[in-house]
């Protein structure tokens, strides 16, 4: 709980850094920050770190209210994602059409959009894919369309590339110039895989912890002595 504790706040700062790098608090933008992928970040994060220092502060203060509160939102939690992962599971292929039409459309935006240029560049470094279903998906972007005029014509991101360092440091910007007229691509998609692994490991850790809270505020109520009445006299 002490880590993801840190965890969230650490989260909470990246997102009150990115809302006040673009200035989302001036007047003229902060009528449109409900929309502002930044605030799921704070959101995520404070409420990540509140339900963790809950489950801190109770376990070191021995608070079983505390610890009851913590467990029921745990619970909750594990309920809500076990439900979700059925409707998932049901309705793959509109959840799927969705995201696909979510991610061209960001791809359509991505140079005019930090944000989705930021989503996007995530999920294709950490799932080692390019486009939504294939490489050839980034020609709806103007920039990377063959007929346009500019040096990206014909190419895609950086984070298409499998090695975009190319043996150095730095990022080599331009290493997916042309790929869109390559008859043939490499590219890993590991979609399913990688997120079904990280959706285990993380209701196996709210399970744990879930279990330890349950067994250690059990242990306290036990160990508790019996409320006794002692006659007292004056001396």
């Amino acid at each position: 709980n002490l880590l993801f504790t840190v965890l969230g706040l650490i989260v909470l700062g990246l997102g009150m850094w990115g809302l006040i790098s673009k200035e989302s608090f001036a007047q003229e933008k902060i009528g449109s920050i409900g929309t502002d992928p930044m605030l799921l970040l704070v959101s995520l994060g404070f409420l990540l770190f509140m339900l963790c220092l809950t489950g801190c502060v109770g376990a070191l203060r021995e608070n079983s209210c505390l610890l009851k509160v913590f467990s029921a939102v745990v619970l909750a939690l594990i309920a809500a994602q076990v439900v979700m992962a059925i409707l998932v599971y049901s309705l793959q292929d509109q959840i799927g059409n969705y995201l696909r039409s979510g991610m061209l459309t960001a791809m359509g935006r991505y140079q005019d959009d930090l944000d989705l240029r930021f989503i996007m560049d995530e999920v294709q470094s950490n799932l080692q894919c390019c486009g939504a279903d294939t490489y050839r998906d980034w020609e709806v972007n103007i920039y990377y369309n063959c007929s346009a005029p500019g040096v990206l014509a014909c190419g895609v991101p950086a984070t298409c590339c499998v090695d975009p360092l190319e043996n150095g440091t730095v990022w080599n910007s331009q290493c997916g110039v042309g790929a869109l007229i390559m008859d043939e691509f490499t590219a890993q998609t590991v979609h399913e895989g990688i997120i079904g692994t990280v959706a285990v490991v993380i209701l196996g850790v709210q399970m744990a912890a879930l279990f330890i809270t349950v067994c250690y505020d059990k242990k306290q109520w036990l160990s508790e002595p019996p409320n006794t009445y002692q006659n007292i006299t004056k001396q």
